[in-house]
């Protein structure tokens, strides 16, 4: 009973010591959380490259051809040097390429990530050098995607080149922020298009009426409210809001044609969407690849940094995304497990 009674007080001491450290640790967080709501984060893809091309001529290459080719490597760097050098009489820096990339939701919500990357590049970034914006949107709000569209006109604002490369899809709020860019690059089968605007919304008018409920709204304003979920709505109601969304959408159209002046606007301002191929043939892009073809490219010619808005996560986000990540890593060795057991 003694020796039980030791274990359980030093076990009951190293708990409270646990809980005590931690409860310090989330304090301290909390604290310092008004500081810094987060912070700018870069990577060289140059060397992310280089390292992977290294490791595979490593897998690949016997040990005489490899000393080979990391010397003629490590030459014609030099050779490179050496021939701007004297051409210039100082070393001329390469132009460098930031990435930053946006990946939209219908509210356009990375846009606020967006905006801190764009300040970060702005403050550094000459004519010389380039912005690609990896982008990728399904559309979403007017307002929200206007923000987005206007955070990337600072940069061609600023007289530094900016290329959109679209993978996916860049539809509707998407292209209107595409089509800010000096170049839009977009994969073989990227949906490209939709400039149009849509709005829709039940109304359950007859479902409250037929149980005797009554719902009343008073606006101020002959307009202040068109059309509605609960109320009955009127033939004057419903032309407003058409019309509404007709100005909306020859406001889109305006912005297209200032920004993409090659594009035929009426023909392709119908509503419809297109594959990268078939939006080439109509000047809604300038041509087809894959973001990484487009950054390999410029591998020799650029200094390649990705830029990205990071925000400081809690000590309880930290904990929470311990224990998601653990749960995944159970499942999937259960998953594992039961897949090969039974062959489903």
């Amino acid at each position: 009973m003694s020796d039980y009674g030791l274990f359980l007080a030093k076990t009951i001491t190293l708990v409270v010591a646990i809980l005590v450290v931690v409860g310090f640790v989330i304090a301290s967080a909390q604290r310092g959380g008004g500081r810094e709501k987060g912070r700018i984060v870069v990577t060289r893809l140059n060397e992310r490259y280089e390292d992977m091309q290294h490791i595979l001529r490593e897998a690949v290459l016997d040990e005489k051809d490899l000393k080979e080719t990391e010397k003629k490597k490590k030459k014609e760097e030099k050779a490179e040097k050496k021939r701007k050098k004297s051409n210039s009489g100082t070393e001329e820096r390469k132009p460098r390429l930031y990435v930053l990339d946006f990946d939209g939701d219908i509210k356009a919500s990375a846009t606020e990530d967006l905006r801190e990357a764009i300040t970060a590049v702005l403050s550094l970034a000459e004519s010389k050098d380039e912005v690609v914006v990896r982008l990728e949107s399904p559309g979403g709000m007017v307002h929200s995607y206007g923000l987005a569209a206007s955070q990337l006109a600072r940069i061609t604002q600023h007289q530094i080149p900016l290329t959109v490369c679209v993978d996916m899809v860049a539809a509707s709020g998407g292209y209107m922020m595409a089509c800010v860019a000096n170049k839009i690059i977009a994969a073989p089968f990227a949906v490209i298009g939709s400039i149009g605007v849509v709005a829709q919304l039940p109304n359950f008018h007859k479902v409250l009426k037929k149980h005797d409920v009554d719902y009343e709204i008073f606006t101020a304003g002959e307009y202040k409210r068109t059309v509605t979920m609960l109320g009955e709505n009127t033939d004057k109601g419903r032309r407003k809001f058409i019309e509404d969304l007709e100005d909306t959408h020859v406001l889109f159209k305006d912005f297209i044609r200032e920004h993409r002046p090659a594009v035929d606007v009426e023909t392709v301002a119908t509503g419809e969407i297109w594959f990268g191929k078939r939006a080439l043939e109509r000047n809604l892009v300038d041509a087809i690849a894959t973001s990484d073809e487009y950054l390999t490219s410029r591998l020799g010619q650029a200094d390649i940094l990705t830029v990205a808005y990071e925000h400081k996560k809690s000590i309880q986000d930290r904990l929470g995304m311990a224990a998601a990540r653990a749960f995944e890593a159970s499942a999937t060795r259960l998953l594992g497990y039961l897949t090969q057991r039974y062959r489903v």
